[in-house]
């Protein structure tokens, strides 16, 4: 491919096809970030504390194989790329296992959280698969910064939608296939989302191409580890992804509890086929899809980490009225909600974005194109704040008390209003704090971008 080529702008078609990989990823992702804790607390039997623990403790089989699957990455040689064929060759693991983890069978209590332990860690290894080479692909769609955040919009665009119609239609759903059979209702519902999966990987990997080529990966993988934790500006975007992604899931895994125990839902429907739960998700995650949508329009105007910096500062304010709204207040409650949330989706698309920049950066000054470990150790910080954040509500529900599928106490009421408002709000302000320290602006790009061209058409 000509450089000429290499650089033009890319078309609607491919951003569209990009974009539907995160829609794939975030059937599944959207789905444990809303349901899992609930499911494994109040529909499978697992108790929260002991739920939360199985959260984190898999963590440490991340810590090993989404570094090691971005330098695997990194070193595949085929006729459709480095990262493309994963999109091919993992989907239809990542869907079965995906079923798996919802199919409840009944065992003993013992039992039953061995089964989550195996069936959790299984589906997170296939995740890794498929998503740290997806993730990596934006680095080498195309050279040019702006094609690239372009691309990162769609990617959240579609990712909003994944996510949206998981909160919109998840509940309806368990309750249309299983009726008062909550096991049985989830694991149909699973299986819809994991056809859909196979088929929207397999449309991202048919219409996407990768044309920056970087040179044959001879190097070892403690000079690429090196060089990547040289590259300052990445240690900070990793560290607000963790904090960042805490908050949010931390929120969203609260959110059943929050509606179910503190406004007292019974699940009715409010509106066409949607619940308050259903509505309330749905309308945050619209409010997420907006915030990917002016991210490019905001990023022309100001420097990506500054934007990062106010949004999240936005976003923690939020979150603090929203603690003293009253449960009556269910209105306002989704308005100040999806506000929060379209924060989230412009801090989202951004960082994805920077990951790339960080790439560049990272190849500019040490020569080694690392996309793949640059984007996979980042995917850990995600996945890794996703426990997190999915963890945190399991253990304040057993630190205040709380007691599934009973009226619950004053205590267990302030536990889950603390965990659905200020404990995200705290990781949001940190997040905003830290990004003070980022060093890659506009003109350094520009710079890095020109250099790299040149040395490539060399």
């Amino acid at each position: 491919m000509n450089q000429k080529s290499a650089t033009a702008p890319l078309s609607f078609g491919e951003k569209v096809g990009y974009g539907l990989g995160d829609m794939a990823s975030n059937f599944y992702m959207g789905f444990f970030g809303l349901f899992l804790l609930y499911y494994y607390t109040d529909v499978f039997g697992i108790s929260p504390a002991a739920a939360a623990t199985m959260l984190l403790v898999t963590k440490v089989v991340d810590a090993i194989s989404d570094p090691a699957m971005g330098l695997i990455a990194d070193r595949t040689t085929s006729r459709w790329g480095k990262y493309r064929p994963y999109l091919l060759w993992v989907a239809i693991p990542y869907a079965l296992l995906g079923y798996l983890l919802f199919l409840g069978p009944q065992f003993s209590d013992t039992g039953k959280l061995i089964y989550a332990y195996v069936t959790y860690t299984l589906v997170m290894l296939a995740y890794t698969a498929i998503n740290v080479p997806y993730s990596a692909l934006l680095a080498v769609i195309s050279p040019v910064a702006e094609e690239r955040t372009k691309a990162t919009q769609f990617r959240f665009v579609f990712a909003s939608l994944g996510t949206l119609c998981v909160g919109a239609f998840a509940t309806p759903l368990v309750r249309w296939f299983g009726g008062d059979d909550e096991v049985l209702g989830f694991r149909l519902t699973i299986i819809l989302f994991a056809i859909l999966s196979v088929l929207i990987f397999w449309i991202t990997f048919a219409t996407t191409r990768e044309r920056v080529q970087p040179k044959q990966h001879n190097s070892s993988v403690r000079d690429d580890l090196s060089a990547l934790l040289k590259n300052w500006s990445w240690r900070i975007l990793v560290i607000c992804g963790i904090l960042v992604v805490v908050g949010l899931v931390a929120r969203f895994a609260s959110i059943v509890y929050y509606l179910k125990y503190y406004m007292l839902d019974d699940g009715s429907r409010i509106f066409l086929i949607f619940d308050r739960t259903a509505f309330l998700t749905s309308c945050g995650l619209l409010g997420q899809l907006m915030g990917a949508l002016i991210t490019p329009w905001l990023a022309s105007k100001l420097e990506k980490h500054h934007l990062v910096i106010g949004m999240n500062v936005l976003h923690a304010v939020l979150l603090a009225i929203c603690f003293v709204i009253p449960a009556e207040q269910y209105a306002l409650i989704v308005i100040v909600h999806s506000l929060g949330i379209l924060t989230f989706g412009v801090i989202i698309t951004l960082l994805f974005s920077m990951y790339t920049d960080c790439a560049e950066y990272g190849e500019w000054r040490t020569g080694k194109n690392t996309a793949g470990l640059t984007v996979s150790a980042s995917m850990f910080s995600l996945k890794f704040g996703s426990a997190v954040g999915g963890a945190l509500p399991g253990f304040m529900l057993a630190w205040f008390g709380f007691v599934a599928n009973e009226a619950q106490s004053e205590s267990a009421i302030t536990g889950i209003r603390l965990m659905f408002n200020l404990l995200p709000a705290m990781f949001f302000l940190a997040g905003g704090l830290l990004m003070f320290f980022y060093r890659i602006d506009r003109s350094t790009l520009n710079r890095v971008e020109a250099e790299l061209v040149e040395r490539r058409a060399q």
